[in-house]
């Protein structure tokens, strides 16, 4: 029986979102909720009274932190976090997995529990789930967390299994630790990016008497589509009947798309660390402050905000406060941002009472994506010498210093190509490899290969971008002793990231070639046995492609969802299904994506769909067929029965803004889909 008394209000119409309430020891919770992050029991530049009048509720404060300093004697004595902060209203403590995880190179992981130096004496501390569990007693927060092994989401599947199966033993101990305390304990699911895993941990912790389950091991590493895709999946495997907290996430867009999916509960530092930067986030959008142009800004911050910043002070006075380093400014700033948050989650939480969250949903996701960067040409800012040629019209490129490369990042979006993974390896792994190109560029298994008039082998790439996918092919084709002749295709619309890389080949090895130059040049590379060539074709993608040679293999990497959405959806795919159809070749298209909606979109086209190997933090990407496969290895690969039943779970089954009778044209063409026979 959980001790949350946990209500479920109402869930809405096409969407996970959900809206609760349950009972702390210190009072109501209504569910969607913001909780402010106070580490060290406060929230930094604020008072108590400033949060309450802000709309905070409950407010999340920090084991291990509170545990080195002041200790645990001292809340025993005082009574309690709640009398010692003068806070009244509900307290979540962390357990400390996430700063253990902070700490990789001051610590030893056992069975036992973390051993680290302490940053305030230097003794050696053992956090174990019992010490954890203790702590948090004598803290006397309303909902405890069990101690957990936090790893990036990019961990392989050994380290994330191990890391999985351990929080599992912890969740048990930290459970026979509370004992019969009265305040309320939740597990957390972990399993990085498999699905797998989530699955496993969600059936193995469910089994267990907590008040509620968290979503741990997200937003440390992985992609913003990965993390809500894992963020779905974790939230769809745990029960109805009690909270689900999705920790250290995010931003105001971050916090809507896990209430579509499913999520009650959100913590983050985000609006008052960006406070302390000038960073304010509005109803126009989010507004950088230490920029010049607020300099001579006599207006307020947001009109349609009630807070005292927005009531009382000018941009330019916030903007001369960031300047200047002045607390204040961050003061006023952060309650700002609290209180944005507070409405936001409040606007979600009315809009699933009265069942219009799906409307509210489309039109809030582009709100907040709205900034006053978002045309860097209304706006510029004069860059420093020596960082100038890393600029280059709206793109910039930057070091990923861990993992040792660089990428393109588009400043009006914020999107980066391969932010995560090494762009050459992930183009190997995902298109070389995966296509088995090597094989189909060889004579001596290409049935045309010693016919020197024999049509090439045709390779569209969609999305030139960084010219990563092509120089691997390039690269692949150089390394076969006797191949067929290739022709790739390039695609792109704009070439200011290729003229940008090429302005800094040096960080880029993988154009260390003849080829990159003579296509940037003359729009065409032929290399010198005549066997290999190169084209490029500037324009929309959508509008150029039925003029080319019909591709045998396709790299389908447009930018991002975000910049190529025409691109992605089902009646282009439907052209493109129809084109390779007319052109009479068994095309094979590999792309990145393995979100439902992209999969259901291709084979609603007429493709025929499987999943691919997973690269990076991405579990699966998808390759799909213009007819049916002939190979077994492919056949097999192809989606199935299990797939059709966690698309039924998915929010993104039906499309976008589609009424009844088109979902049921959309459903039949699916279902009906020739590859859904082969296993009856």
């Amino acid at each position: 029986m959980s001790r949350l008394n946990f209500i479920l209000e109402a869930e809405a119409s096409n969407s996970r979102a959900r809206a609760a309430r349950f009972t702390t020891l210190h009072g109501e919770v209504q569910t969607p909720i913001f909780m402010p992050v106070g580490t060290q029991a406060t929230v930094r530049s604020q008072t108590v009274e400033s949060l309450k009048a802000m709309g905070s509720r409950v407010l999340l404060a920090n084991t291990y932190h509170l545990l080195l300093r002041p200790g645990a004697d001292v809340f025993r004595k005082i009574g309690g976090i709640h009398k010692f902060m003068n806070w009244d209203a509900p307290v979540l403590t962390d357990s400390g997995g996430f700063q253990i995880f902070s700490l990789p190179n001051s610590r030893k992981m056992t069975e036992d529990g973390a051993l680290f130096r302490s940053y305030v004496d230097g003794a050696n501390i053992l956090l174990s789930p019992e010490v954890s569990i203790e702590m948090q007693k004598a803290i006397q927060s309303d909902i405890m967390m069990v101690l957990d092994q936090c790893i990036p989401s990019t961990a392989d599947y050994t380290q994330a299994k191990n890391a999985m199966e351990i929080t599992h033993r912890w969740a048990k101990r930290s459970l026979e630790a509370r004992g019969d305390s009265t305040q309320s304990l939740f597990g957390i699911v972990q399993g990085a990016c498999f699905q797998d895993l989530r699955k496993q941990s969600a059936d193995t912790l469910t089994q267990m008497p907590f008040d509620g389950f968290a979503i741990g091991g997200l937003a440390v590493g992985e992609t913003k589509e990965e993390r809500n895709d894992f963020c779905e999946i974790s939230a769809s495997f745990l029960p109805k009947n009690l909270p689900r907290y999705l920790m250290g996430v995010g931003t105001p867009l971050d916090l809507l798309e896990a209430v579509h999916r499913g999520v009650d509960m959100f913590d983050c530092t985000i609006p008052t660390e960006l406070a302390q930067h000038g960073v304010a986030y509005t109803s126009l959008g989010k507004l950088q402050l230490h920029r010049g142009i607020y300099k001579f800004a006599d207006t307020v911050l947001d009109e349609n905000c009630p807070c005292p910043c927005c009531k009382s002070y000018s941009r330019s006075y916030l903007h001369h406060l960031i300047k200047t380093n002045e607390i204040l400014g961050w003061h006023l700033i952060a309650m700002h941002n609290l209180n944005f948050y507070h409405r936001l989650m409040a606007e979600m939480r009315s809009s699933i009472l009265s069942d219009t969250f799906s409307s509210y949903y489309s039109r809030k996701k582009e709100e907040l994506t709205w900034s006053d960067n978002v045309n860097p040409a209304s706006h510029k800012i004069r860059t420093p010498r020596a960082q100038r040629k890393r600029n280059l019209g709206d793109y910039e490129i930057l070091e990923n210093k861990d993992g040792g490369f660089w990428s393109v990042r588009q400043k009006s979006s914020g999107e980066t190509m391969h932010s995560v993974n090494n762009p050459v390896e992930e183009a190997k792994s995902l298109y070389i490899l995966q296509s088995n190109l090597a094989k189909k560029l060889s004579r001596d298994t290409n049935m045309n290969g010693s016919d020197p008039l024999a049509e090439p082998f045709v390779i569209w790439d969609v999305g030139l971008g960084a010219a990563t996918n092509s120089m691997s092919a390039i690269h692949c084709y150089e390394k076969i002793e006797s191949p067929i002749s290739m022709n790739i295709i390039s695609f792109e619309c704009d070439l200011d990231p290729f003229r940008l890389v090429m302005k800094n080949i040096g960080c880029f090895p993988h154009l260390f070639h003849q080829a990159p130059r003579g296509l940037l040049n003359r729009g065409k590379w032929i290399s010198s046995s005549g066997n290999l060539k190169w084209d490029l074709v500037l324009g929309d993608f959508e509008f150029t492609f039925a003029n080319q040679k019909g591709p045998d293999l396709i790299f389908y990497d447009p930018f991002s969802f975000k910049t190529d959405s025409k691109l992605w959806e089902p009646g282009f795919f439907k052209l493109l299904f129809e084109y390779c159809q007319t052109n009479k070749k068994n095309t094979t298209l590999i792309t990145y994506s393995a979100s439902t909606a992209v999969r259901s979109s291709l084979l609603f086209a007429g493709f025929w769909v499987g999943a691919g190997k997973g690269t990076g933090p991405k579990s699966e990407t998808t390759v799909a067929y213009s007819s049916k496969p002939k190979e077994n290895l492919e056949l097999s690969g192809l989606l199935g029965s299990s797939w059709l039943e966690k698309r039924e779970r998915s929010h993104a089954r039906f499309r976008k803004g589609s009424d009844r009778k088109e979902n049921l044209v959309w459903e039949k063409a699916i279902l009906s889909h020739s590859q859904f026979q082969i296993e009856s």
